[in-house]
């Protein structure tokens, strides 16, 4: 029975070793897994940061764009009320047909095409011809405009306003333009956000699994050293017992002596020192 515990506790003492290498083993793997998932979360949770701030920031200048769409708006209406204005007052005087602001721009393209393009006799003629009919309704009307200085002077506000407006959609395409980078620079922003998220999820599974799986290979060493601290009790108990065992026979011959040794010492014979020893062991 010695020889089968002591076998089961070399056994034992295997597995114990086995499981304790692998246990090691599995807390270093869940202790990379969960500095990688940390550093994984904070990578997230700065790109968070990164895309509010860019979502802060495109706000900020949409806020710029409302604000100078509203403006252009405003002075676009005010340039259509003065136009309007002077619509009323051409009519009123006689001055239909087109402005002499479309005059002059016909008359500028017309030109232009005289000069640079190639035309055959009959086509020259005929653009000749519209250029001198355009430029007499521009005469025409550059005299009734500067004859009516109420209408002229509507004219030149309306299109100082109308210019304005126009550096208003300047500043607000400006603005649109930086708000849509920074939109897109926040949409990918969140976009990695959630792939590293994505990371950080597998990271703590992969963590949570190595864990488990070091908790049960420490179970298993446990287990072990509980036994094998039972078989070394049930070991010390049995050689104690044979100890015992083999001490019993030694005592009995010891006391069949002394009591020999006594019954002469009664008898009158003289004891040695060695009597007196065994007497002595006996406990007579």
């Amino acid at each position: 029975m010695l020889k089968e515990l002591q076998k089961k506790r070399t056994d034992l003492k295997a597995i114990s070793e086995e499981s304790k290498e692998k246990r090691n083993a599995l807390n270093a793997e869940a202790s990379t897994l969960a500095a990688k998932r940390n550093e994984l979360n904070k990578k997230t949770k700065d790109l968070i940061n990164e895309a509010q701030e860019l979502k802060d920031s495109r706000d900020e200048i949409n806020e710029k764009v409302s604000e100078y769409k509203n403006k252009r708006d405003e002075t676009n209406a005010k340039a259509n009320e003065l136009f309007a204005k002077a619509d009323s007052i051409r009519k009123q005087n006689n001055m239909g047909g087109p402005s002499i602001k479309a005059l002059r721009k016909d008359i500028d393209r017309l030109e232009f095409a005289q000069q640079t393009e190639v035309l055959s006799t009959s086509k020259e003629r005929e653009l000749v011809g519209k250029i001198t009919q355009l430029q007499k309704q521009y005469h025409v009307k550059k005299v009734q405009l500067e004859n009516n200085v109420e209408l002229k002077d509507i004219l030149d506000e309306a299109q100082q306003i109308r210019d304005e407006a126009s550096e208003y959609h300047k500043e607000l395409a400006e603005y649109a333009k930086q708000a849509q980078e920074f939109h897109e620079k926040m949409i990918a922003a969140f976009k990695e956000a959630d792939r590293t998220r994505a990371e950080s999820d597998i990271a703590h599974k992969d963590f949570v699994k190595a864990q488990e799986a070091a908790d049960e290979q420490h179970k298993i060493f446990i287990n072990a050293q509980k036994e094998i601290r039972e078989i070394d009790k049930e070991v010390f108990k049995l050689k104690k017992k044979d100890k015992d065992g083999k001490g019993r026979p030694a005592k009995a011959e010891l006391q069949k002596d002394a009591k020999d040794i006594f019954e002469k010492f009664k008898g009158g014979a003289k004891l040695t020192t060695e009597d007196l020893m065994t007497l002595q062991r006996s406990g007579l």
